[in-house]
């Protein structure tokens, strides 16, 4: 679990955090949920030759229903390698915002707003990536 930061990245808590926070009942009932959702995803990628490493979900509540929030499941909110370019002792080829974040590295910014214009290869790329995740996902391309 974790929490949403003012400012930078959400913070990682415990999960006995997180209990404290929303109660045990229903910090466990997202649990369940988060891996329920999780686990029919990843054998959904699987199957079509992508490997889901790591994913987010955000919760909310009205009414005092638990409501699944914002995106799901997209290379901005999940982290997709494809299944054939595992191997051993080389880095998977991210097909995600990972290869963005990648090239942020390499300037010297302070990171903060306004952030840098992305050159024409990086943003081509990316959208590149994201539409072979579409692709693998849908079984067709975009139209």
């Amino acid at each position: 679990p974790a929490t949403k930061a003012t400012s930078g990245h959400d913070e990682n808590i415990p999960f006995e955090r997180m209990c404290e926070i929303v109660g045990t009942e229903i910090a466990e009932d997202l649990r369940a949920r988060s891996i329920a959702i999780y686990n029919e995803a990843w054998i959904f990628a699987e199957q079509r030759g992508l490997i889901l490493c790591d994913t987010k979900f955000e919760f909310g509540q009205r009414d005092g229903e638990i409501l699944l929030v914002d995106e799901v499941l997209t290379p901005d909110s999940s982290r997709y390698w494809p299944a054939d370019s595992l191997v051993e002792g080389s880095e998977p080829i991210a097909l995600d915002k990972q290869f963005v974040r990648d090239y942020l590295e390499t300037l010297d910014w302070d990171k903060t707003y306004p952030g840098p214009e992305l050159p024409e290869d990086v943003a081509a790329n990316t959208t590149r990536r994201y539409m072979d995740v579409y692709e693998q996902i849908v079984g067709q391309p975009l139209e």
